[in-house]
């Protein structure tokens, strides 16, 4: 059953969290960080324990130094998972590719603020093909580049590794960028991605991290990834939410 995100509606302080907040959490497991020749059944395997969305990463060797996968593969990965499709665009022209990722199954089109000089007409163009929007900051921007877009997106993604390629080590100083968009705007779905796993997820979640992205922590052979993932959730929920179930 395809997964719809909904959006809450207020913060609130309760003294054992961080930045409270009711936003639900989501965990979506970066497929990058899985055996890409066998992306279907690691996909499934993930749903199948616990994972609320999955996370594509779409690198077209220009805006980053690296190529992943593109259209094709997610228009076939769509045949085996209704799951919803966050499809971080990790390209130099995003617009060129949001009828070809709408038609392959996206369900989230989130691109990089620093990757485009028009991003009303981006999001616009995003909406009229029936997709979510999110919008990212790299770690060298400053969250005030995508403070006026807040209202127009339906999620903002504050990177915490370097994009391009999977990994690397968390970045703590950017959960001020994870606080201040928190403090700010109390039912927006924030989303951190890169180096999160279970030594990394306290930081985020009592900045206000809601939507966790995990790679390797996941996918690395060692790992149990129903435990990991309902280890990641339980943080948010205590540190995000409040909650002491």
């Amino acid at each position: 059953e395809l997964f719809f995100f909904f959006s809450s509606a207020c913060c609130f302080t309760r003294p054992n969290c961080g930045m409270c907040h009711s936003c639900l959490c989501k965990i979506g497991p970066s497929l990058l960080g899985g055996d890409l020749s066998r992306i279907a059944d690691e996909a499934k395997k993930v749903v199948e324990m616990g994972a609320d969305y999955l996370h594509l990463d779409v690198m077209d060797g220009h805006f980053v130094p690296n190529i992943t996968i593109g259209p094709p593969v997610i228009k076939a990965l769509r045949k085996h998972t209704k799951t919803f499709f966050d499809c971080h665009m990790m390209v130099s022209d995003p617009a060129k590719w949001v009828e070809p990722i709408a038609d392959a199954g996206g369900d989230q089109f989130t691109f990089h603020i620093e990757s485009t000089d028009k991003p009303m007409e981006l999001i616009a163009l995003i909406r009229k093909h029936g997709m979510k929007v999110g919008v990212a900051v790299k770690p060298g921007t400053g969250i005030e580049a995508v403070e006026s877009l807040v209202a127009h997106v339906d999620m903002v993604l504050v990177m915490t590794v370097e994009p391009g390629f999977g990994g690397q080590a968390f970045m703590p100083a950017m959960m001020p960028k994870v606080r201040a968009l928190r403090a700010a705007h109390p039912a927006l779905d924030i989303e951190v991605d890169g180096g999160l796993g279970p030594d990394t997820i306290d930081l985020a979640a009592e900045a206000g991290a809601n939507m966790i992205v995990a790679g390797s922590a996941v996918f690395k052979p060692s790992a149990d990834p129903a435990a990991v993932i309902a280890l990641l959730r339980r943080s948010v929920h205590r540190l995000g939410n409040g909650r002491t179930d």
